[in-house]
């Protein structure tokens, strides 16, 4: 069916048009225009001069709606997506946990089925591994009971069992990580850093093996150090010196405060910069317990001050925001014009995953991924593949 969203500020990838419309045929972006294009026969969507933006892609999230993705049921997998989607994302990685390999091979069949019946929610993108390949010392909430070094025959098993794997997240530092990344390259997933205690030289290393991400900058992630009577920069140092390396922040203004916000962009600029919630179960609800990581197997959390903490209330236990506060937070804590937040959000996070010829823009030939939302960045419909899965007006259509 064609539609014609007009009337709206459009959020192109040079630009914002004051006045524009966009025209959708058969799920993909035909046209873009300032101010309005005749389009017969098409469902005329009023923006009522409200934001026209690409849809926001998460590359990194466990859940939300009281639902994580290692429930491994087909309900929760649904639920989070269309939790996500009431936010205005489009589409998202679903990340999993440090676990058993049981635990994950039946995470992969659900997902498979979920996809499948996923036409209500944000797009499933493909699998975020976060683990078990960790420094212990940086483990934060994940479970140290499953914590390893790569071997082969423990991930190709896991690497066999699925062809959905488009990113896995490891400390670089451990032995077998060079191995690793060649094998994952091979298969044609990203591998990225995380969870580490590496120093400046080895992410030198490691960057030229192929580790060329940094998941969530400044969380669990090193920084200078001293070893004997020497001074070492980290993980967080060689993110800002190699050019080339992106980062993925958690911008929901407490896992990372305005000022960093304000010092990563300064220095990386939102060429390099993704946007991601890592939200976990208690995304979209009310404050209170909840639980980090599966019903069967996770960990007890509180939800308070717009976070999830460790129950002494010693360490954060995961995020709780959603896409909607992230260009927020950017926008009013660290003064990030719109167009350079929304790309942080859309096109960045598509070019680190390689899906940028199809998404992460409104562009002609490109998805029909949009979200309209106002001055305050409240989500008024969000729509995927030129079907609308959100309205504020009727919730969903």
């Amino acid at each position: 069916m064609r539609k014609k969203i007009h009337n709206g500020k459009i959020i192109t990838p040079y630009r914002i048009m004051p006045v524009g419309c966009v025209c959708i045929e058969d799920g993909k972006i035909c046209e873009i225009s300032e101010g309005d294009l005749p389009f017969a026969d098409a469902e005329i969507i009023d923006a009522k001069g409200n934001y026209v933006s690409p849809g926001f892609i998460d590359l990194h999230t466990h859940g939300a709606g009281n639902s994580d993705f290692m429930d491994a049921t087909v309900e929760a997998c649904l639920q989070i997506a269309k939790m996500h989607a009431k936010y205005g994302t489009t589409g998202l990685y679903p990340t999993t946990l440090a676990s058993t390999n049981e635990e994950l091979f039946k995470t992969f069949e659900i997902y498979r089925q979920a996809k499948a019946k996923n036409t209500e929610g944000s797009a499933f993108l493909g699998f975020h591994l976060e683990g078990p390949y960790f420094a212990m010392n940086q483990k934060g909430a994940q479970d140290p009971r499953y914590i390893c070094n790569p071997k082969p025959e423990h991930y190709m098993a896991i690497l066999d069992a699925t062809d959905d794997i488009k990113r896995w997240s490891i400390a670089p530092e451990l032995e077998g990580s060079k191995e690793f990344a060649e094998t994952l390259i091979k298969r044609g997933i990203m591998p990225a850093i995380a969870h580490s205690d590496a120093i400046y030289e080895e992410i030198v290393d490691a960057f030229d093996w192929g580790y060329t991400h940094v998941t969530h900058l400044y969380s669990c992630t090193s920084t200078v150090t001293r070893r004997s009577c020497f001074r070492y920069a980290g993980i967080i140092e060689a993110a800002y010196l190699i050019d080339g390396m992106t980062v993925e922040i958690i911008a929901d203004g407490i896992h990372l405060p305005e000022s960093l916000l304000k010092l990563i962009y300064k220095i990386k600029g939102p060429e390099k910069i993704a946007l991601i919630t890592d939200s976990m179960r208690a995304a979209g609800m009310p404050d209170g317990k909840s639980i980090l990581g599966s019903l069967a197997n996770g960990m007890e959390v509180l939800v308070e001050d717009g976070v999830a903490k460790l129950p002494d209330r010693t360490a954060f236990a995961g995020s709780v925001a959603t896409a909607d506060r992230l260009v927020r937070n950017m926008r009013q804590l660290a003064g990030v014009p719109l167009p350079e937040t929304i790309q942080m959000i859309t096109i960045i996070p598509a070019r680190i995953m390689g899906i940028d010829k199809t998404k992460g823009s409104l562009a002609k030939g490109k998805d029909a991924d949009v979200v309209i939302f106002d001055e305050n960045i409240n989500v008024k419909m969000t729509m995927i593949d030129g079907k609308i899965v959100y309205n504020e007006n009727n919730k969903k259509r």
